[in-house]
């Protein structure tokens, strides 16, 4: 069983989280995908994956709830 690593942004500055997030992503094998943690829906991610890095990738919410939103993202494609 794999565990998935947890990317925790919510004490990072915005430009601290995106570098974590994409570095987080970039290290993904298709197939595999990390957990993210921010303290509200980061929603203009979603799209600034798609923008940098196309459509192979996975974006399920876990949890989105006042102050904390969990979302699995995965790489789906090379």
């Amino acid at each position: 069983m794999t565990t998935e690593t947890i990317v925790d942004v919510r004490e990072l500055e915005c430009e601290g989280k995106f570098s974590a997030i994409f570095s987080a992503f970039d290290a993904l094998e298709p197939g595999d995908s990390f957990i993210l943690v921010n303290l509200f829906d980061p929603k203009p991610l979603k799209n600034q994956i798609e923008i940098r890095r196309g459509r192979n990738f996975s974006w399920e919410y876990l949890e989105n709830a006042p102050g904390i939103c969990r979302i699995r993202i995965g790489k789906t494609g090379a």
